[in-house]
């Protein structure tokens, strides 16, 4: 599922990453990365240290 994708994107990055990067590295369309991180940030699995940047929490 798109979900655990974008999760394991995020896990591997050493830096936040925004929604298009996530996307570009998933090879996943923007809009179903915008779902998925809403979803995961409902679950509180991720948090946005910067301003439109997300990460996996820690």
């Amino acid at each position: 599922m798109s979900v655990e994708k974008v999760l394991a994107v995020m896990s591997a990055s050493a830096k936040p990453l925004k929604a298009g990067e996530i996307a570009e590295l998933a090879g996943l369309d923007k809009k179903v990365v915008e779902k998925a991180m809403n979803e995961l940030k409902k679950e509180g699995k991720i948090v946005s240290p910067v301003r439109c940047a997300w990460e996996v929490k820690k």
